[in-house]
């Protein structure tokens, strides 16, 4: 199973859209600021939505349907 996820740093914050095969375990990563980057700087930690794939190659379609989407 893979994930496509949305996380936030507050409602009406910044958005940040990912892929994972562990969803608890990157949740947690975003929480504890393990791994340096985007999420990191802009403080952005909140799961607020998720969908479920079986396989990669449709997730990773999905992730990129996504992030074509205006933030509005």
């Amino acid at each position: 199973m893979f994930f496509v996820y949305l996380v936030a740093s507050n409602p009406y914050g910044t958005l940040y859209i990912g892929l994972t095969a562990n969803l608890s375990r990157r949740v947690w990563e975003h929480k504890n600021k393990l791994v340096p980057g985007f999420t990191t700087k802009c403080g952005v930690d909140r799961l607020v939505w998720f969908e479920v794939h079986d396989n990669h190659e449709a997730a990773l379609r999905r992730e990129k349907q996504i992030k074509e989407w205006k933030r509005d």
